[in-house]
C-alpha cells in the first residue's frame, strides 16, 4: 500500500484526482516530482495497467529519476509504464510506424552539429552568401518554422514572400529534401513526424489513444505548439490528462515554448480541476520571500504565494564589485571560504545570464585552485573523436546517412581528399544513390586510379565492419571498430597531451557502450545510437560532486544547490538590454530571475560590477531591477567589500562618473564618492553638468534624495560623458522611473535612467 499520508493535503488531492483533466500549479520546490510519482503508483494501485500510463517530461535525467521513484513505490510492474521525454516517446512511436511516412525504421537522428553540416551544404548549393545568410540564422529560421508547425510553403506564405523570405524558403525546402534523402530526422522532426503519423493514419492514433488512457505531463509551461498538439491528440475524448507546471518558471520562449499552453489550460478543458502546490520544501524563508517579491511584478501569471516552514535563514548577500574581475575574485574566494567551512563544492553553483560571463569566472577559479565544472559547454558526445566513431556506427546502421559517411571517409587520414569526396557525392547525386553506395562501387565513379584504390580500401573496411556489426554485441563491435579503423593507433603515433585526452575520451565512449549494454541487455547498436542522440549535457550531472558548478540560468532550471551566486546583476546584463522596451521579454527575464533565486536552498549571493567588460566593450550599468525589487530588509548589503583605495587608476577613471550618479534602481546601495580623482571641471561647466567628486573612500554614506528626472523629447541632441554625442530615439516610464533610449554618433544604441545617467541636452 502506498502511504498517501506522506503527502501534504494539496499534494494528496492532486494524486487522488485521477479522472478527467487536472492542472497542478506547482511552485518552485513544492514537490511536483513527488506528486507525479505517487500519482503513477496510485493509478496502478487502483488497478490501472501500467502500459496504459504515459508520463512525459523534458530531460532524460528527470525521466530516469521519475522511473526510479515509481519503481520504489510500485515495484517492477511499473517498468511497463512509458516514462520518458517528449523526444524519446516520439522516437519510440516512429521506430514502430515511420515506414508509413516513407522513411526506413533505422532512421538517423541528427544533432546540432549534423544539422549545421546540412545547412552549410544547402547554403553552398544555393550559392547563399555566409555574410547575408549566416548558417546559424538559416538553422534558426528553419527550427522556428518547425516549432510553429509550418511547412516550407506555409513559411513562405506567412513571411510575406519577399526576396529574402524566398531564399530562406528555398533553403528550408532543400534542407527537408536532404534529410529525407539521408533517412534522417532532426530533433524538431521527432515531434513533427509523430504528429504527421498520428493525424494522417487514424488507426495509429487509435492504437496509442487506447494504449495511453492516463497521461501525465511535467513542466507543461515549457511545451511548444507541437508538444501541445501531441498531448491534445493522445488525450482524445477521455481527457484523463494531468499537467504539472509553473507559469512563473516559463523561460524558454526563445525556443518556442508557449506560456499560453498552461495559462489557457482551464479554457481548453473547462471541466478541469486546478490544484496549487504552494508549500516550498527547498529554500529558507528569506530566499523564498525575495523570489515572491520579484515575481509579483509580472502581470501575465496565475496568482500564487509560496510559503515555507523553514527558518528565515541568512539574508541575501549583495556584493558591489569594482569590475568583472573583482566580482569573479569575490565569488571564487567566497566559494573557497564556504568549502573550507564544510560546504561540499558540489553544493555551490554560480549562475549567470550569458555564456560569455563564464570566462572571467573560470580564470578566477583557476587562480584560486578551486575545482569547478562548466555546464553548457562542449558536451561529451560533441567532441570530435567521439563524434567520428559515432559517425562510423551511424553510417553502418543507416547507409543513407550521407552526413556521417562524408565525416568518416577520411578519418583517420587515409589520403581521400575533398576533391575525391565531391566527385563521389556528385556521382551519387546523378545516380540517385546514397554516398556510401558510390563508395562501395568506386570503379564506376569518375576517379583517378589512385583515388579508386584508396576509396576501394575504405569500402572494404565498411563491408568488414558491417558484418561485425551483426555478429557482435555493441561493446565488442565498438572495440573492433576502434581496432579496424586504426583510430587510436593514429592518435598514439603523435604523442601529445591533446591526443592522450582524445584517447581517454574514446575509452570513455567504450565505457558508455558497456554501461548501455548492461542496462539494456536486448539493445542493439541502433538503440545505443538513439540513446546518444537524445542525451543532454545535464543528464550526467552529479549534483553531489566535488566541483563548484558554473552554468547559465537557463541550464540551472530544475536543479537546486545549498549555495547560489547570481553574478552580473546589472541592467543591460540581466535583464538584457533588448528586454527594456518589450514587456513580454522583460516578464520572461523576471521569470528567469525567479528561477535563479529559487535554486538556492540555504544561502544566496548576488553581485554586480560598477563597470563591466563584456563582448569587447566596457560599460557602466545600473544595478538590476531584480535586486531592487527585493525589500531592503532581506538584503545584507556590501558583503565582502574590498579596500577601494587599491583600485588601479585606469579602473578608477572608468568608474569615477558611475560612482557619482544616482539611479532609481540603486539609490539604496550607492556610495557617494569622496575623493577627486578624474574628470574635467571645464567640460562639466560648458555642458552645464553640476560639479561632482569622483573616486572612492570605501566608506558607505546615505544616498542623495531622489529628484525628478529631467525632461527629454524624441529627437533631442544630447551628450553623454563616456559615449559622446547622440540623439534621443525613445522614451519610457515616468518621473523617477523615466528611461531614455539614445543612438550615439559613435555607433550603437543604449538605454539609461533619465534621472541618473550623466546625460545633458546640447544644441544640434
Amino acid at each position: 500500500m502506498i502511504d498517501l499520508n506522506a503527502l501534504n493535503p494539496q499534494q494528496r488531492a492532486a494524486v487522488e484526482q485521477t479522472e478527467g483533466p487536472l492542472l497542478v500549479l506547482a511552485g518552485a520546490g513544492s514537490g511536483k516530482t513527488r506528486v507525479l510519482t505517487y500519482r503513477v503508483a496510485h493509478l496502478m494501485e487502483r488497478g490501472v495497467a501500467p502500459w496504459h500510463i504515459l508520463a512525459i517530461t523534458f530531460t532524460n535525467k528527470a525521466a530516469r529519476q521519475m522511473a526510479e521513484r515509481v519503481h520504489a513505490l510500485a515495484g517492477q510492474a511499473s517498468e511497463e509504464a512509458w516514462i520518458s521525454t517528449f523526444h524519446s516517446c516520439c522516437a519510440r512511436i516512429l521506430r514502430r510506424d515511420i515506414e508509413k511516412l516513407g522513411y526506413k525504421r533505422q532512421f538517423a537522428i541528427y544533432d546540432e552539429d549534423d544539422r549545421m553540416s546540412v545547412v552549410r551544404a544547402v547554403a553552398k548549393e544555393l550559392k547563399l552568401s555566409d555574410k547575408e545568410y549566416p548558417p546559424k540564422q538559416i538553422r534558426s529560421v528553419i527550427s522556428d518554422a518547425k516549432n510553429k508547425l509550418l511547412t516550407p510553403t506555409e513559411f513562405l506564405k506567412e513571411s510575406g514572400g519577399d526576396f529574402r523570405s524566398r531564399k530562406l524558403y528555398e533553403a528550408y525546402r532543400l534542407y527537408e529534401q536532404t534529410l529525407k534523402g539521408n533517412n534522417a530526422l532532426d530533433f524538431d522532426d521527432l515531434l513533427i513526424r509523430t504528429l504527421e503519423l498520428l493525424t494522417e493514419h487514424p488507426p495509429v492514433l487509435d492504437y496509442y489513444r487506447d494504449r495511453f488512457r492516463y497521461i501525465l505531463v511535467d513542466e507543461y509551461q515549457d511545451t511548444n505548439a507541437a508538444q501541445y498538439m501531441l498531448v491534445r491528440l493522445l488525450a482524445g475524448e477521455r481527457h484523463n490528462l494531468c499537467v504539472v507546471g509553473d507559469d512563473d518558471q516559463s523561460i524558454y520562449g526563445w525556443r518556442g515554448a508557449d506560456l499560453r499552453n498552461i495559462l489557457d489550460f482551464e479554457k481548453d478543458f473547462p471541466e478541469c480541476v486546478t490544484i496549487k502546490l504552494e508549500q516550498n520544501y527547498r529554500s529558507t524563508g528569506n530566499i523564498l520571500e525575495a523570489a515572491n517579491q520579484v515575481i509579483a511584478h509580472n502581470r501575465g501569471r496565475k496568482e500564487k504565494a509560496l510559503w515555507t516552514e523553514h527558518d528565515p535563514g541568512e539574508r541575501i548577500a549583495l556584493y558591489h564589485a569594482m569590475d568583472e574581475r573583482d566580482e569573479a575574485a569575490f565569488i571564487a574566494a567566497m566559494s573557497r571560504k564556504l568549502t573550507g567551512g564544510g560546504e561540499s563544492p558540489g553544493g555551490i553553483a554560480v549562475l549567470y545570464r550569458t555564456n560569455a560571463q563564464s570566462r572571467v569566472l573560470e580564470e578566477a577559479f583557476v587562480r584560486g585552485g578551486t575545482p569547478y565544472r562548466v555546464y553548457g559547454g562542449q558536451r561529451f558526445y560533441e567532441r570530435k573523436e567521439v563524434k567520428d566513431l559515432i559517425a562510423y556506427m551511424r553510417a553502418l546502421a543507416n547507409p543513407d546517412d550521407d552526413v556521417s559517411t562524408r565525416r568518416i571517409i577520411n578519418e583517420p587520414k587515409r589520403g581521400i581528399g575533398d576533391t575525391t569526396i565531391d566527385k563521389l557525392a556528385d556521382y551519387a547525386r546523378q545516380n540517385d544513390m546514397p554516398l556510401l553506395s558510390a563508395v562501395l562501387a568506386p570503379e564506376d565513379a569518375p576517379l583517378s586510379p589512385r583515388a579508386k584504390k584508396l576509396v576501394g580500401e575504405f569500402a572494404a573496411l565498411m563491408i568488414d565492419l558491417t558484418e561485425l556489426m551483426y555478429e557482435k554485441k555493441p561493446s565488442e563491435f565498438v572495440e573492433a571498430l576502434i581496432e579496424r579503423t586504426g583510430y587510436v593507433k593514429a592518435l598514439e603515433e603523435n604523442k601529445t597531451e591533446e591526443n592522450q585526452s582524445r584517447i581517454e575520451n574514446i575509452r570513455e565512449l567504450q565505457g558508455a557502450v558497456t554501461e548501455f549494454e548492461r542496462m539494456n541487455p536486448e539493445g542493439d547498436l541502433n538503440a545505443f545510437l538513439e540513446n546518444v542522440s537524445l542525451v543532454s549535457d545535464l543528464d550526467g550531472m552529479n549534483e553531489s560532486g566535488g566541483a563548484v558548478t558554473l552554468m547559465t540560468l537557463h541550464s540551472a532550471k530544475g536543479l537546486e544547490f545549498n549555495v547560489v551566486f547570481l553574478a552580473g546583476m546589472e541592467e543591460g546584463v540581466f535583464p538584457l538590454t533588448r528586454a527594456v522596451f518589450d514587456d513580454e521579454l522583460m516578464e520572461e527575464e523576471r521569470r528567469l530571475a525567479y528561477v535563479g533565486i529559487t535554486r538556492a536552498k540555504k544561502r544566496l549571493f548576488m553581485s554586480h560590477a560598477r563597470t563591466r567588460a563584456l563582448y569587447n566593450t566596457r560599460s557602466a550599468n545600473e544595478l538590476s531591477r531584480f535586486v531592487t525589487e527585493i525589500p531592503q530588509r532581506l538584503i545584507m548589503d556590501g558583503v565582502g567589500r574590498q579596500d577601494t583605495r587599491r583600485v588601479p587608476p585606469p579602473v578608477q577613471k572608468a568608474m569615477g562618473w558611475a560612482q557619482s550618479v544616482r539611479s532609481p534602481y540603486n539609490d539604496r546601495y550607492r556610495e557617494r564618492p569622496t575623493a577627486q580623482t578624474t574628470g574635467s571641471a571645464e567640460l562639466d561647466r560648458r555642458l552645464g553638468i553640476p560639479g561632482v567628486q569622483r573616486g572612492f573612500s570605501g566608506a558607505p554614506s546615505r544616498p542623495a534624495p531622489r529628484q525628478d528626472a529631467p525632461h527629454f523629447n524624441v529627437g533631442d541632441a544630447v551628450y553623454h560623458r563616456v559615449f559622446g554625442r547622440g540623439e534621443v530615439i525613445g522614451l519610457s516610464g515616468q518621473g523617477a522611473l523615466a528611461r531614455v533610449k539614445i543612438r550615439f554618433a559613435s555607433g550603437g544604441e543604449r538605454t539609461f535612467s533619465a534621472g541618473a545617467a550623466p546625460i545633458v541636452k546640447v544644441e544640434k
